[in-house]
């Protein structure tokens, strides 16, 4: 389902996206001072020769009754825009007010050509993702409709995909362990994409659902990095509710592969920065301070090899940085604050191989949450 392509309508495929794209070019072409000029537009030429061509396929398609219409609209208006061609102020006033029209009916057809385009990829979306056995289809489809929700908010695709209930095929395959990875992950960067074009809507249905602890279950570097995204939208909300998935998430920071630890890093610090003092009280609970304390350890001396997507040493400095976020952050209170520092320093300690070590540490993290 790649570049808008609605599957089974492979005849009328090249002339709607070609008529998508002359509608275009007839929006933004100044049409009245090229017929005043007697010049010939290639605009103008080519969505009149594709309204030409269109006619046996819009007409026998109902849904596309209204762009038949536009397209019939247009002619009207073009051909009347030609018989007016005096240099009067009445004639003048008229040529604007036509273009003006002209230039109406070129978004209205384009919306009209998108809006079909968009109803045959939601059918085809749902489709492929009950019907197929095979993971690049269903990848194919879910990276089509991830395209889609980035060109951001429409209210009737958001009425397409609700009615179609992509959503709820999306959080099934999240949630299906039988699933590939390579599918899972892809489902939940559709997942950050919905959220991302209407909060109001889909962080509800986010956190009234299994979505976040299979994310956590999952346990790939993308599966975490959009956590953390949603822990960055959603907010306490979602931190809040985080709590039991807390041990999880701290325990993907001894992972084999380095950019797991490091998206799980992240995570940790993303919900710091939010956290209140029960899910704090969970973090430490689980050993982070020690955790981080040996990745810290680990890159001083030299053990992560490099790896693509992985800034480098990326757990230089980390303890100190996460209560550096915890002390800035906005989940706690001040004296609430002042308790953690405490109970960090005193983990610092405890996991600490030598004292000097721990006295680096401390001073670190003294120095870094008071800057």
């Amino acid at each position: 389902m790649a570049d808008d392509e609605p599957q089974g309508h492979h005849h009328a495929l090249p002339l709607l996206k070609a008529l998508r794209e002359a509608s275009k070019a007839l929006q933004n072409t100044p049409i009245a001072t090229i017929y005043n000029h007697h010049d010939t537009n290639a605009a103008i030429e080519n969505l009149l020769e594709l309204a030409t061509q269109a006619d046996h396929i819009i007409s026998t398609d109902p849904t596309l009754f209204q762009l038949a219409q536009l397209l019939n609209n247009l002619k009207t208006l073009l051909d009347h825009l030609e018989k007016l061609q005096s240099h009067g102020l009445r004639s003048l006033l008229r040529r604007q007010v036509t273009n003006y029209n002209i230039s109406k009916a070129g978004y209205a057809i384009e919306a009209q050509v998108q809006s079909y385009i968009d109803r045959r990829n939601v059918e085809s979306f749902v489709q492929t993702m009950n019907d197929s056995e095979e993971d690049g289809e269903k990848v194919e489809a879910l990276v089509g409709l991830e395209a889609r929700l980035a060109r951001g908010f429409d209210k009737e695709y958001q009425e397409l995909i609700l009615k179609a209930k992509v959503f709820s095929i999306v959080e099934f395959v999240i949630c299906e362990s039988l699933l590939s990875n390579w599918v899972k992950d892809q489902a939940a960067v559709v997942v950050l994409a919905l959220v991302q074009f209407n909060k109001d809507v889909f962080v509800g249905l986010v956190l009234m659902g299994p979505i976040i602890r299979a994310l956590v279950s999952m346990g790939s570097c993308r599966s975490i990095q959009v956590l953390t995204s949603l822990v960055r939208i959603i907010r306490t909300p979602l931190v809040d509710d985080i709590n039991e998935e807390i041990p999880r998430i701290i325990g993907l920071l001894g992972a084999e592969e380095l950019k797991i630890k490091a998206a799980a890093m992240n995570c940790v610090f993303e919900i710091g920065i939010l956290a209140r003092e029960e899910v704090i009280e969970a973090m430490l609970g689980a050993d982070l301070v020690k955790k981080l304390m040996d990745l810290q350890r680990l890159e001083m001396k030299g053990e992560f090899k490099e790896d693509e997507g992985v800034e480098r040493f990326p757990f230089l400095g980390c303890v100190a940085g996460f209560a550096v976020q915890v002390d800035v952050g906005e989940g706690l209170e001040k004296s609430e604050k002042r308790e953690v520092k405490l109970e960090i320093l005193k983990r610092i300690r405890e996991a600490s191989v030598s004292e000097a070590e721990a006295a680096t540490v401390v001073s670190d993290v003294l120095w870094g949450s008071s800057a």
